[in-house]
């Protein structure tokens, strides 16, 4: 039923009044509260809160992501899904969703689950690589989605592999698409018409009970998702479409059989000290990993540690592992050999995060990467600046907007800085 914005003021004035005189809680005394949440004017209500908060009534305000999917009215038409909703379930998956819901260890550590879907493409197999069979859904923020978009672009996968890109604002239900959350550089999804990352995993699955992660490759051949590791992923776009590829492409290779047991080692340590993988930063998107280091994940555990002790011993290991990462790279323009491989892809993702994010909202301050380490600094934006691969599959708008305005129980304001000026320095 439809009520009008002057309706739902009152109600809510009489729900401050009987809140005043009998000390009722919020939703008892008026459910409908959270009305003026959805009409995002006048005097807000806050939850477990007996102030009033009066917003300007000039600029729409986004909506807290703990609530946006317990509002009673329909969205605001600009954010209203131009599909029909045939996809969302009504069970309760904020468990799996809502990051600010996620879970420590008793000692106050994070761990990452691991990713569910393993599927491998490969000729003769279940899942054939065909050109336009497969479609890749993405967070810009995400940098394990970041190095599937990379290897996807110096592979030339681009017209076998078309890309979604979510919203970077990660709310109770996840990750949004445009259709959800009509944020710049967001796309709409048209190929399943899901609003929500979650809703593709209920439709590979319909019992589906784990994170709503990002990177995802979708077969939409089968109706299906093929894989949500984006360490396989990257080995699949590396090799496995090479006979569909012209020659100079084809013979591109970033994990060398010669070079195979040297990026392994280096990958071995630099996952659980260094590398993060976001997305959902963690309890729900972009949490893809290795089910051998599912213990530890670098610069993750020094921003969701729940207690000094964790804190202080995750900030520790970032540190003595990218000063390990200086001493490899000096005088050098890649970590193992004289070539670009898949271990500077997957340290990058990192890198170009940390002076912009990890640095200030995830408490990694001991050194920046610009100020303390000239050899890692340099080796970041020789890759940036002399390759598209690596530039434009980096997005810092939505970098910065997805860690601040996310993780609420980190950032409770949601406020996002404009530095560090510039996000990267020219070379």
């Amino acid at each position: 039923m439809h009520i009008s914005r002057a309706g739902a003021l009152v109600r809510t004035l009489n729900c401050f009044d009987i809140i005043t005189k009998t000390g009722s809680s919020p939703a008892r005394a008026c459910p409908s509260l959270s009305l003026v949440h959805e009409l995002s004017h006048g005097s807000i209500y806050k939850p477990h809160s007996t102030r009033v908060q009066t917003f300007s009534t000039a600029v729409p305000r986004p909506l807290p992501p703990t609530l946006s999917s317990s509002l009673p009215l329909k969205k605001p038409e600009s954010l209203r899904s131009p599909f029909k909703r045939n996809m969302s379930s009504t069970k309760d998956v904020t468990h799996h969703s809502d990051i600010t819901k996620m879970k420590n260890e008793k000692d106050g550590s994070w761990k990452r689950k691991d990713s569910v879907f393993r599927s491998f493409i490969a000729r003769g197999s279940k899942f054939e690589p065909e050109a336009d069979r497969y479609h890749l859904y993405v967070s810009y923020a995400c940098p394990w989605a970041t190095r599937a978009l990379i290897m996807r672009k110096l592979k030339g996968l681009e017209d076998f592999i078309p890309v979604t890109v979510v919203s970077p604002r990660m709310g109770s239900n996840g990750w949004p698409f445009f259709n959800a959350d009509a944020y710049p550089g967001a796309d709409v999804d048209t190929l399943n018409h899901a609003e929500h990352v979650k809703d593709l995993y209920f439709k590979a699955q319909s019992d589906y009970d784990g994170k709503f992660t990002v990177p995802l490759l979708w077969d939409k051949k089968l109706n299906t998702i093929v894989n949500n590791e984006s360490s396989e992923l990257i080995r699949m776009f590396n090799s496995e479409f090479n006979h569909l590829l012209p020659k100079e492409k084809a013979s591109l290779d970033f994990y060398p059989e010669e070079l195979r047991s040297r990026i392994d080692e280096l990958n071995e340590w630099i996952y659980p000290n260094i590398n993060t993988p976001a997305a959902w930063m963690i309890p729900a998107t972009c949490m893809n990993l290795t089910p051998q280091f599912s213990s530890t994940d670098g610069v993750y555990r020094a921003g969701f540690a729940a207690s000094q002790e964790a804190y202080e011993a995750a900030v520790t290991d970032v540190f003595n592992a990218l000063d390990k990462v200086e001493k490899l790279l000096e005088g050098k323009d890649y970590l193992v050999g004289d070539r670009l491989t898949e271990a500077d892809i997957r340290l990058w993702v990192t890198i170009v995060r940390f002076d912009p994010v990890y640095v200030g909202h995830f408490k990694c301050n001991l050194r920046t990467i610009r100020d303390g380490y000239p050899a890692i600094e340099l080796w970041l934006r020789k890759l940036y600046w002399n390759s598209d691969a690596f530039k434009s599959s980096t997005n810092f708008d939505h970098i910065k907007t997805h860690y601040y305005w996310s993780h609420r129980m980190i950032n409770g304001h949601g406020v996002v800085p404009l530095g560090p000026i510039p996000n990267i320095r020219p070379l």
